[in-house]
């Protein structure tokens, strides 16, 4: 009589090493917090993505997935993603209304919830979802409405009309009946100023003076602004006192590729999310992953990679040691200058060739040099197998790949915000 083998078989990367098995909360986190909605990685499309998470989703305990999408918005700074979440509890019936008017932080996501809500075919809202879009509806002033208010297939008046929002008071049922009747009083956005014809340099700097450019709004235009020759001193001291609360540390690099004479303004901006952050105490090395896979776009209508990604925590975590090696792997492993800020990036990027990754090689190497903390910055897709730490060890994954090898003796965090590293001063000081 033959026996059946009922032992599992293994699961690998997508390069070959074996991975480790995790529970499905573990897995839905690795999948969403550093998921672009929608976005293809270097080895995997974007739908299947999205289509593995919504699964997950079902697989993990509901107060876990709304809380993942809570986390995923207001510290790992995602948009896209925590609609996904909120639409997968909705369809069980499980969303809660404080969750999605939490989550829902622009006017224009309101509308975008819905499009994720009916993808696969219009149908009838929960209750809880109406009082959650009916919240979420009354934090936006007429200004906001104005400028998020788009032609789109799914308006804003729409999602008035569907979740029977009430207004706060007086003022805003005027600012309500104007959207609806189509009269909001045109915003004073550059978007607005320029498509009406305005000269360019008079709008740049008239919205530097009067603080009406947001922080995405300002480091995406930096290019634009060096274009029309705006004064320098303006974009300074826009960049001195723009909040950076929202803000990815990849931004503040595709800033710097487009307007590399600025390096120095916009790297002090970056940092100024670390100002009141503590350095970490003894030996840090990092280890940073510049494997081809790392190259792979974040966006399909971006040049910023995976790599941007790991160079901006790359730099951040610099800022907090004293005594800090790093080290970059691809094939081999190489330790790095002594470089900070963007300077860091390029040393890091330029190292070595791009090529297979070798991560437990890279950490066996590491270990004999002896560390108090490695933090490892990488998308797991290794080659070989890895050891764990000799000491603390901390696995950042910065991509949405289905499998990982950075659990068990490592600490594993998922995402590219420099809310991992305040986790990390955090887990430390229990």
């Amino acid at each position: 009589m033959s026996v059946l083998n009922t032992k599992p078989q293994p699961i690998l990367t997508h390069e070959g090493a074996v991975a480790q098995r995790v529970n499905p909360e573990q897995q839905l986190r690795r999948s969403v917090c550093a998921c672009l909605l929608w976005e293809n990685t270097f080895y995997e499309d974007g739908v299947s993505i999205a289509e593995r998470i919504e699964q997950e989703a079902k697989l993990a305990k509901p107060d876990v997935v709304a809380q993942l999408a809570i986390e995923a918005r207001e510290q790992y700074k995602l948009r896209h993603i925590p609609l996904l979440l909120a639409v997968s509890l909705a369809r069980q019936g499980l969303l809660k209304k404080d969750v999605l008017a939490r989550i829902i932080q622009r006017p224009d996501e309101l509308c975008e919830f819905l499009a994720i809500y009916w993808k696969d075919g219009k149908c009838s809202l929960a209750g809880q979802v109406k009082k959650g879009l009916a919240d979420a509806f009354q934090k936006f002033d007429e200004y906001q409405l104005a400028k998020y208010n788009r032609p789109n297939a799914i308006k804003l008046r729409d999602v008035l009309f569907l979740c029977h929002a009430k207004p706060k008071d007086d003022e805003q049922a005027g600012t309500w009946k104007n959207l609806v009747d189509g009269t909001l009083e045109s915003p004073d956005t550059w978007e607005v100023n320029l498509s009406d014809g305005k000269d360019k340099k008079e709008t740049w700097e008239r919205m530097l003076r009067e603080n009406k450019l947001g922080a995405l709004a300002l480091l995406r235009n930096l290019r634009n602004m060096k274009d029309a020759k705006v004064e320098e001193s303006l974009i300074f001291a826009g960049l001195e006192s723009m909040k950076v609360d929202r803000v990815l540390p990849f931004r503040f690099i595709a800033a710097a590729r487009y307007a590399p004479q600025w390096e120095p303004q916009i790297e002090t901006a970056m940092l100024r999310c670390l100002q009141e952050q503590p350095k970490f105490k003894g030996k840090t090395a990092i280890l940073v992953d510049i494997s081809g896979s790392m190259y792979g776009g974040l966006s399909g209508k971006s040049d910023m990679s995976r790599i941007d990604a790991a160079c901006g925590l790359a730099i951040c975590v610099r800022e907090m040691c004293d005594d800090v090696a790093v080290y970059s792997f691809s094939q081999n492993c190489i330790r790095i200058a002594p470089r900070r800020g963007f300077a860091l990036r390029d040393a890091i990027s330029n190292s070595l060739d791009h090529g297979c990754t070798y991560l437990g090689k890279a950490v066996n190497q590491i270990n004999s040099d002896g560390y108090d903390r490695l933090i490892v910055i990488t998308d797991e897709q290794s080659r070989d197998t890895v050891p764990g730490p000799v000491n603390k060890g901390y696995m950042i994954n910065v991509a949405s790949h289905k499998n990982g090898i950075g659990y068990g003796k490592w600490t594993h965090l998922d995402g590219f915000s420099e809310s991992i590293l305040k986790y990390i001063k955090e887990y430390e000081a229990l």
